[in-house]
């Protein structure tokens, strides 16, 4: 078994990927030579001196990616992994960007599970095929990203310099094959504010997770202080109140998930907003957050919009309301929808944008991902499934998921495949304490380099 011969380079892994971690590489829009900010700039300066100094051709595409290569000939065999993290968030028990080693054999750090485990495993699987001497059909590329979590337009430019991949795959998911993901639509309402409740609203940061914690400063009267008081005490979070000299504070404490799986978080804004609705009343909260009560409330899937739809290969929509930032003049807010592979991005899209123009705001699409869809039988899964049963001795279970990764950039050609197990520990990918099971990792390394050599060798 080839995949095995990684285990020979597990000590350079952990302190690589220890390296990377340092990096608190939060893509952030930007201009200038750093299109997603210094410090994506910083990791995939990082990723490519490592590629260099392992004796690996190495290339920085403009600071939008880079990608370290072996091989030669007309064919392009790819493994795509992202080294830019969701930010840190609060209530971690290590520093989020120093890797902390456990007794009981994990590695805590913002990154670990998403994505930069997976990247630096990649590089060493290149490492370990050139070591060996073994002659390929086409080049084995390992193209390092930088800023999947904020839509992935490094792909689009990268791609738009680079050669497309014939086949590939991005370990950022879990095993077994993920030949089906949801689309992606991102869009936002924005409206002045017309309340004369509230002053100012913050909860989240990106719009893919779930806002763990929501503020918010109200005018209101003693009286209505003391009634909200009252309700807070009933809501399924925590919320913490403060008297002001015309108002009060309020501070929400919810749970972090992936926008993928937002019923397994509790929405800091979404209880905020039906918390101060119940005691203000709908019209008194102005048109912007009466929308919020009336067409999204506590729902995950998009039901008081009327997209609550659902297929075959994919389950159910999602709906994660992400961003919401109110100051005394204006409102805004994000929303983030995966769709089901094959239902349609525009009519859900057209849906919601007639609901948010009948309450009187306005609708921005953001971005609208086609999903991706390989049938179980295709040559790639075929090949990946065969990798997989030669390290574990079991069947590779095909599946589908909400969540947005490269594959859905390597146009056509590529799936989601590893790193996590369903039997590993939660990896808390875009919550605090992110971490992985080192033990469970050697096993997907081991599966990464036999899929990258059967790609690298496939006839």
């Amino acid at each position: 078994m080839f995949g095995e011969k990684i285990l020979n380079y597990w000590d350079d892994i952990v302190r690589d990927l220890g390296r990377m971690v340092a990096v608190p590489s939060v893509a952030v829009p930007s201009e200038g030579e750093h299109p997603f900010g210094d410090q994506c700039a910083r990791a995939l300066d990082t990723a490519v001196e490592l590629a260099e100094s392992y004796g690996l051709k190495a290339k920085n595409v403009d600071y939008y990616a880079a990608h370290a290569e072996i091989g030669e000939g007309e064919g392009n065999a790819v493994v795509m992994a992202h080294l830019d993290v969701v930010p840190a968030g609060e209530g971690w028990a290590t520093d989020p960007f120093k890797m902390e080693l456990t007794e009981d054999g994990r590695a805590i750090g913002r990154g670990v599970a998403d994505n930069k485990g997976a990247a630096i495993v990649a590089l060493h699987c290149l490492r370990a095929i050139k070591d060996a001497g073994v002659s390929g059909k086409r080049k084995l590329r390992v193209i390092f990203g930088s800023a999947e979590e904020i839509g992935m337009k490094d792909m689009a430019h990268y791609f738009s310099k680079e050669q497309h991949p014939d086949m590939g795959f991005t370990p950022d998911a879990g095993y077994g094959i993920c030949h089906c993901e949801k689309g992606g639509l991102n869009f936002n309402v924005k409206a002045p504010n017309n309340s004369p409740v509230v002053k100012s609203f913050t909860a989240g940061t990106v719009a893919n997770a779930v806002p763990s914690k929501a503020e918010c400063r109200i005018v209101c009267t003693a009286a209505e202080f003391d009634k909200l008081s009252e309700a807070a005490k009933s809501c399924e979070i925590e919320i913490e109140l403060t008297r002001t000299e015309d108002g009060a504070t309020l501070q929400a404490k919810g749970k972090a998930a992936h926008a993928a799986s937002p019923q397994l978080g509790k929405n800091a804004a979404s209880y905020l907003v039906e918390l101060l609705t119940e005691v203000f009343g709908s019209e008194r909260m102005g048109a912007f957050f009466g929308f919020i009560h009336e067409r999204i409330a506590l729902t995950s899937d998009g039901s008081l919009l009327g997209v609550d739809i659902s297929d075959e290969p994919s389950g159910p929509l999602t709906f994660n309301l992400g961003i919401v930032n109110v100051t005394p003049e204006s409102c805004s807010l994000t929303v983030d929808i995966r769709y089901p592979a094959t239902k349609d991005g525009k009519w859900i899209s057209e849906t919601i944008e007639k609901a948010v123009r009948e309450a009187g705001l306005e609708y921005v699409l953001l971005s609208d991902a086609v999903p991706l869809y390989l049938p179980k039988e295709s040559p790639l899964v075929t090949l990946l499934s065969g990798a997989y049963k030669e390290v574990t001795g079991e069947d590779c279970t095909i599946f589908s998921m909400g969540g947005g990764t490269y594959a859905r950039q390597m146009f056509g050609k590529g799936v989601a495949f590893g790193p996590g197990f369903a039997d590993d520990i939660p990896a808390h990918e875009h919550d605090v304490n992110e971490q992985i099971n080192l033990e469970k990792f050697k096993l997907h390394a081991q599966i990464c380099l036999e899929a990258m050599y059967r790609m690298y060798t496939a006839d």
